[in-house]
């Protein structure tokens, strides 16, 4: 069963909620000690941060494998999948 394209449209948005989520847990993380609590995951201990950015992750491949999405762009998705995969690594 194929897509509307406005229900394409809004789960690529979904996907794309779903890279902000990992880059913003990522560049946290990264922040070490001068993260603040404005941070997105400053208050989660690393394992919860990789359990995150795992959840999130597993979503965008499982959506990304579908096979209807047309002309939409990948490139910020693809991106956060490698990331995810060498923070959860």
């Amino acid at each position: 069963m194929a897509r509307e394209a406005a229900q394409i449209a809004q789960d690529h948005s979904a996907l794309l909620g779903s890279v902000s989520v990992i880059t913003s847990v990522i560049a946290t993380h990264n922040k070490g000690a001068s993260a603040t609590d404005e941070d997105f995951g400053n208050d989660m201990t690393h394992d919860e941060k990789k359990e995150r950015v795992a959840r999130s992750n597993s979503y965008l491949v499982h959506m990304k494998a579908l096979d209807d999405w047309g002309s939409e762009s990948f490139t910020a998705i693809d991106e956060a999948i490698s990331a995810a995969n060498t923070f959860t690594a």
